[in-house]
């Protein structure tokens, strides 16, 4: 009777760590998700907004037409910028998302590690410079969907990362788990 109990209690706490690091390889993954659509949007608003970019309408008052006005060259630098910008964002998306979903979803911890190593750099060089108030951005809509998104992707990393420290295969295979 105690080997049921035994055999009961293993097979849920294997289901439990499976079931934490789907989930947190999913939300991982929908974070990464998040930032493509974010960077799609930097992108789209630099051809088709009105504004800078996202939460930006002016620069202290000043707005793209009339810097237009000064030197066309000062709008096409910035834009130039903006793409740039977006296509970096939307890149370390699709790594975030693809190393989410094809390596940590099976127990890789070298994939986890490059997730958040990417996610941090990006965000660590990319969000301080918004604290210095250089120029007029609305918090909410500039930096909340960033936020979220990092909410996110901090809430599946943690869960990933604890389903993969505690799989004994994950630890005796050196996080190469289900390859």
């Amino acid at each position: 009777m105690s080997t049921d109990q035994v055999t009961v209690d293993q097979h849920e706490t294997d289901h439990e760590l499976g079931r934490g690091l789907r989930i947190g390889s999913v939300l991982m993954a929908l974070a990464g998700v998040a930032f493509i659509g974010y960077g799609v949007v930097f992108l789209a608003r630099t051809f088709f907004g009105s504004g800078f970019e996202l939460g930006v309408e002016t620069l202290n008052g000043v707005t793209p037409a009339d810097l237009d006005a000064v030197d066309p060259a000062i709008m096409h630098y910035i834009n130039h910028l903006h793409v740039a910008t977006a296509a970096f964002i939307i890149a370390t998306g699709i790594a975030i998302t693809a190393l989410a979903w094809y390596g940590v979803r099976r127990g890789m911890l070298w994939a986890w590690i490059t997730a958040v190593v990417a996610a941090v750099v990006g965000l660590g060089i990319a969000l301080p410079m918004h604290y210095f108030d250089f120029f007029t951005h609305s918090w909410m809509t500039h930096l909340g969907p960033i936020y979220l998104a990092t909410i996110v992707f901090v809430a599946g990393s943690v869960l990933a990362y604890r389903a993969l420290r505690s799989d004994p295969q994950t630890a005796e295979a050196g996080g190469n788990a289900g390859v």
